[in-house]
């Protein structure tokens, strides 16, 4: 989706704000450009007189937009600049999960349109021509570069300042939840979780913040006999994650657990990420709507290749309110692709950086797990203990229920038994599974696909 000039100049208040766009048109006056995957929504933050930079986001569906500036015209010089650097390409509008501020402000626009412009309007009162030549290009002044490297520099010290006051605040909640009793948590879990995901909110931890939100969801997954244990190991791994990042701040993958991702230009553009050109299989597909108001879309890959990560996490999120979105991936499909990962001492969430077309590889086998299956159980622990999830690749064993209706998997040589999160139907349940790929959530499996000698079975076949 893409906006021309013609649209920019039909959509400014009058000539002068055509011309102060022409003036923001260059890439040094913006930071965090990005845009949603469809292209339908742009956003960036345009430095202006003030320490923090405007907030600014357009909808090109209907040339709706916000600014956070307080300029009373509407659109202001901001979003005409943010539409003028879309329509000429004076920027990459690389795809990147939409900020919350995008979102928020998506929700709260409930449908409405921005305004038309009027099609009798005279050109000649506002003309690009002009807005261009009263902008002649100058050289960037190099004290207002070292300027607003520091105000960058500030704005990372408030929010890191920020992030320590709200894991504080954090910690003592934590605490104050075990010494009033596990079992009064469990029943309001989730009215005190949401009053400290507020909280954290505030405080730059917006990652964070989501975790706890669906914290008692999770814990009402479990048997009610599971729920006080449950509470503890969640609360246990809150404690640890603050801890991490008190300990290093400036660490990529602790901060992704915190407070935000890195953009996907910034991954793309780091030499020291990993690069895997393999072949892959997509597992599953699992959509899930948040309580903040998006949806993120998880696809599940499994390398075929005997080296490189085992599993791939492509991650995206959406406003709910855009309604459901189709998927590029279908279960079951095999492609050759370069993924590129974001740095983790466990690489797992990658970007699809090229996808080739699809070869005639379909003989190729799921490789066997090359480490033993307890091992696969605690390693990760290891290395990150805050994390919820792991992907596994079982060995040989089966699914079966229990006289209690609980279903579990068993392994082949019967060493090893885990329950199984949610219902098994169809094929999967007592066929013998060859291989088996699931996620790991410490008390539960939850299966994502396995191969039988009659072929591949997804989680719903």
């Amino acid at each position: 989706m893409a906006i021309d000039l013609k649209a920019v100049e039909q959509l400014a208040t009058d000539q002068s704000s055509l011309k102060a766009a022409a003036a923001l048109a260059k890439p040094a006056k913006w930071s965090g450009v990005g845009a949603s995957q469809d292209g339908a929504l742009i956003w960036g933050e345009c430095a202006g007189s003030g320490a923090n930079p405007y907030r600014v986001m357009a909808d090109l569906r209907d040339l709706g937009n916000k600014c956070t500036c307080p300029s009373r015209k509407f659109p202001c010089k901001h979003v005409l600049g943010l539409l003028w650097l879309n329509a000429e390409a004076v920027v990459p509008f690389v795809p990147a999960d939409t900020p919350a501020w995008v979102s928020d402000w998506l929700g709260r626009r409930r449908g409405t349109t921005a305004a038309k412009p009027a099609s009798n309007a005279p050109s000649t009162e506002k003309d690009l021509g002009a807005a261009r030549a009263g902008e002649p290009e100058v050289a960037e002044d190099p004290k207002d570069v070292a300027r607003r490297e520091a105000q960058a520099a500030k704005r990372n010290e408030d929010t890191e300042r920020a992030i320590f006051d709200a894991l504080d605040a954090l910690e003592q909640w934590i605490g104050d939840q075990l010494r009033m009793g596990l079992a009064g948590f469990i029943d309001d879990a989730t009215a005190r979780c949401r009053r400290i995901a507020a909280r954290l909110v505030d405080g730059k931890a917006a990652v964070l913040a989501g975790r706890i939100d669906e914290l008692p969801s999770r814990l009402l997954a479990l048997a009610a006999g599971d729920r006080p244990r449950g509470a503890v190991v969640e609360l246990g791994k809150l404690v640890l994650l603050a801890r991490a990042f008190r300990a290093a701040p400036r660490d990529a993958e602790i901060r992704r657990a915190v407070a935000a991702s890195e953009t996907r230009e910034i991954v793309l553009a780091d030499p020291q990420a990993q690069r895997v050109d393999a072949r892959w299989e997509v597992l599953a597909e699992q959509v899930q709507t948040r309580r903040d108001g998006l949806v993120s879309q998880t696809t599940w890959l499994l390398n075929l290749a005997v080296t490189g990560p085992r599993f791939a996490m492509l991650l995206d999120f959406f406003p709910a309110s855009a309604g459901r979105r189709g998927s590029v991936f279908t279960p079951g499909e095999r492609f050759q692709a370069e993924l590129v990962f974001y740095p983790s001492q466990q690489p797992l969430r990658a970007l699809l950086v090229r996808r080739d077309a699809s070869e005639a590889i379909s003989a190729l086998e799921w490789p066997a797990s090359d480490t033993a299956l307890s091992d696969a159980l605690t390693r990760p622990l290891l290395a990150e203990p805050w994390v919820i999830e792991t992907p596994l690749l079982l060995p040989k064993g089966r699914i079966a229920r229990d006289d209690a209706g609980q279903m579990w998997w068993r392994s082949a040589d019967g060493t090893a038994t885990l329950p199984i999160a949610s219902e098994v139907d169809g094929l999967l349940c007592g066929t013998e599974l060859s291989r088996a790929a699931a996620i790991w959530s410490g008390n539960r499996l939850t299966i994502l696909a396995a191969r039988t000698r009659w072929g591949r079975i997804g989680c719903h076949e």
